[in-house]
């Protein structure tokens, strides 16, 4: 494996060991909760980071520091099949979701709190049996998605971080901002289809390769189809679509 590989895993890895520490900044219920008193949680401002980030970065996070991502690909040595469709699913969930926190902050009529460390001991989310139960509980819906719908299906369909990032993305493309890309060179591929074999999110990237266009609402930028493809056919790239 590449030694930018090990780093990623590395990273991740150490991202889903603090995962006790900071599963409540990425909380779907918190912001709710606190959208109910006035008050803009510490996990929505996380997700507001996300979406600006991913206007330059794409969904590098996803890839890269994601906690969740760090317990989905240690689940990759029991099961790795490819995922099955249904990418739209967690639109379902995530409008809704939006919606409702939208209009209860709407009904503070502008006497808004922001409080970072909301539900929070001292920063620390973990912090009595109730929020144990929250932690292994999520931990157990990813474990189950993995072993049951293919590797990296928490991202695919429940994830409710994705779309912000997934929107983010896209807006970056509409107004032709530079930012993180990959690119290939199509005359290099040889079709040895290690690319999508390696892929975590089962994207079919020798079709991209092929139509020059190495977009994918669904490509978290991890780099593994670079660092296994033999002719070094994709790269990086910090450009304009």
């Amino acid at each position: 494996m590449q030694k930018r590989q090990k780093i990623r895993r590395g990273l991740i890895l150490i991202s889903f060991l603090f995962f006790p520490l900071t599963i409540y900044y990425f909380s779907p219920v918190l912001p709710i909760m606190a959208g109910y008193s006035g008050i803009i949680a510490g996990s929505l401002i996380s997700f507001a980071v996300m979406f600006i980030a991913s206007l330059f970065i794409g969904r590098l996070f996803c890839g890269w520091t994601c906690p969740a991502a760090g317990l989905q690909e240690a689940c990759f040595v029991v099961e790795d099949s490819p995922v099955k469709k249904g990418n739209w699913i967690k639109y379902l969930i995530w409008f809704p979701w939006l919606a409702a926190i939208v209009i209860l902050l709407a009904r503070s009529k502008g006497n808004l709190a922001v409080d970072p460390l909301y539900q929070t001991w001292h920063g620390i989310s973990l912090h009595g049996p109730e929020s144990y139960f929250v932690f292994f509980g999520f931990l157990a819906l990813i474990v189950i998605l993995s072993f049951t719908v293919g590797k990296r299906s928490f991202c695919h369909h429940v994830c409710w971080m994705a779309p912000f990032m997934v929107i983010g993305h896209k807006l970056q493309t509409i107004l032709k901002l530079p930012a993180l890309r990959l690119v290939a060179e199509k005359e290099t591929c040889n079709s040895c289809t290690l690319c999508n074999k390696h892929c975590p999110m089962s994207l079919n990237v020798e079709e991209l390769v092929h139509k020059e266009s190495m977009e994918n609402s669904e490509c978290i930028l991890c780099g593994m189809c670079a660092d296994t493809c033999k002719k070094n056919v994709i790269s990086y790239s910090f450009s304009r679509k």
